[in-house]
């Protein structure tokens, strides 16, 4: 009776921890983790870099956020695709970047700008996949990357998706000084 009440509750334990994950995973950061900024020190602060494995993006993605405070057109905002090319740290990656289309105008965390996906040839030679993302809160600029090896569409989905979560919206927005 002990042993088959002790395998009743392993049960009850297992399901209840695995129902748990599967609430996670539907949730927009679900499988995202921080990990250290891997770029050298430049004239901007480190932002922050975040890493999706395959089991939850489909592919392993990268994306790496910072505030750019007063880099920004405090008139325009961010006017054109040009722009985006400039700012948003698509070199700290490879100086070997091409866009694969027009960008598009785009809201994140309150903040409008411009989204672009290019074609992005590593150090190594290996293809990948980055979308540009450059929004303004007034004179001031968020830029985002986000790399990978899959199709510029699923890039830009879940970096989309995780860029639009909670907590990601919140320390955006507290990054640009919005309130």
């Amino acid at each position: 009776m002990r042993r088959l009440l002790l395998s009743a509750f392993a049960v009850v334990i297992l399901a209840l921890s695995g129902s748990a994950g599967y609430e996670r995973a539907g949730s927009d950061s679900a499988g995202w983790r921080e990990i250290a900024w891997p770029f050298p020190r430049d004239g901007w602060p480190a932002g922050r870099a975040f890493r999706c494995e395959n089991e939850f993006c489909g592919e392993r993605v990268e994306i790496y956020v910072r505030p750019k405070i007063g880099f920004c057109n405090c008139g325009s905002g961010v006017a054109d695709d040009d722009e985006v090319d400039r700012v948003a740290d698509l070199d700290l990656m490879s100086e070997r970047f091409a866009p694969l289309e027009p960008g598009r105008v785009i809201r994140i965390a309150d903040m409008a700008g411009r989204l672009r996906a290019y074609d992005l040839r590593m150090s190594d030679g290996s293809p990948h996949t980055a979308i540009g993302i450059a929004v303004s809160h007034r004179c001031d600029l968020l830029v985002a990357v986000a790399q990978g090896k899959g199709t510029a569409r699923n890039v830009r989905r879940v970096a989309l998706a995780f860029l639009a979560s909670k907590e990601m919206t919140g320390w955006m927005k507290s990054a640009v000084g919005e309130r």
